[in-house]
């Protein structure tokens, strides 16, 4: 009778836990008229695990979402609501996007308390030095600690392509020389807003260096790296250019190293193992092969002592909306590819 009861308890608790994972995640997206908006849209319309419970924009209050996002007519009836409604604590909202300007999330959380219990991906700027609690969201260096936390600062594009880049020679101690990175970007990096260098006329047909060592990304860059090993802030001398296409980043990034190509190659494909969505090529990369997706490519080669690294990412998925995404799987406890399971453009 008893072995009886215990089995029946077993059963009653596996099926709880069965009706756990199948539980739809209720999130919400604060900003969501702008390109990385409207990307997370498009990505959580086909997670499996997500429910959108409310897209705020204050300039699109009232409007349904393919005013801002034509391509989803016919994929949701969702509009805009441009208050943000009140979230208490219990069952109601289980994750909060930020998708809003830099500068603006931090007002935003003082203006909008939310309990505890709601977990927080920022794709802004804001806290991307981990103040408030944040931890930052680049999961090839902090899976384990995104999913122990409750607020994400999801990482810069050319933070994420850098980043991604060099953390193999950080983690092993081995980037001891100065880094050169070159990289370009496309036109959606700069955001929805019109400006002198967005638009069309200006950009196509047209290559030009902004920022000059001088880019926001680089103190993110820095201090990904430095936490690795003990040992000197590696010096990365950054220049970004506007490329004349809408998406992508390549980022070629070259620093002195003892390694031969073998031992290079070796060395970053034992650090990539286990992570789903950054991989190394034995051929020359390019940005087609990663557009729509959440892939990094990366493809090594030695010149003398020169190791260059070839970085490759979609700079509104991997670079962030889709690394957006990745986080929340992390932080419930999902397969980090739910979701992001995409094709890319190749033609």
């Amino acid at each position: 009778m008893n072995h009886l009861k215990h089995q029946i308890k077993a059963n009653l608790k596996k099926s709880a836990q069965r009706k756990r994972m199948t539980d739809k995640i209720r999130v919400g997206i604060a900003g969501g008229a702008g390109y990385t908006g409207g990307e997370l849209l498009r990505l959580l319309l086909g997670h499996s695990r997500a429910e959108i419970a409310f897209v705020h924009s204050k300039s699109q209050a009232g409007k349904p979402v393919s005013a801002a996002h034509p391509d989803l007519l016919g994929e949701t009836d969702l509009h805009f609501t441009g208050e943000f409604p009140a979230v208490k604590e219990g069952p109601g909202l289980d994750a909060l996007f930020l998708c809003l300007g830099h500068g603006e999330s931090g007002r935003f959380l003082a203006e909008n308390p939310l309990p505890a219990s709601v977990r927080l991906v920022d794709l802004s700027q804001d806290f991307r030095d981990e103040s408030g609690g944040f931890v930052y969201g680049l999961p090839e260096l902090n899976r384990e600690r995104i999913g122990q936390a409750r607020r994400i600062a999801n990482p810069g594009c050319f933070a994420t392509a850098i980043q991604l880049a060099l953390l193999p020679l950080a983690g092993a101690g081995l980037l001891r020389a100065d880094v050169h990175v070159s990289a370009i970007t496309g036109s959606t990096g700069a955001g929805q807003s019109l400006s002198d260098t967005t638009h069309f006329s200006w950009r196509s047909g047209n290559v030009s260096v902004y920022k000059a060592f001088t880019h926001q990304h680089l103190k993110e860059i820095r201090r990904g790296l430095t936490p690795l090993p003990a040992g000197p802030e590696p010096k990365v001398h950054f220049v970004p250019y506007r490329g004349n296409f809408t998406r992508g980043i390549l980022a070629a990034c070259y620093t002195t190293s003892d390694l031969s190509l073998t031992e290079a190659q070796n060395l970053y494909a034992a650090y990539y193992a286990s992570h789903p969505f950054t991989h190394v090529s034995p051929s020359a990369v390019d940005i087609k092969q990663v557009v729509n997706t959440n892939k990094c490519l990366l493809h090594l080669e030695k010149h003398e002592d020169q190791l260059l690294i070839t970085s490759v990412i979609d700079n509104l998925t991997k670079g962030a909306s889709g690394q957006a995404v990745q986080n929340l799987n992390l932080l419930f406890g999902l397969d980090e590819k739910t979701g992001l399971t995409l094709k890319p453009v190749a033609f």
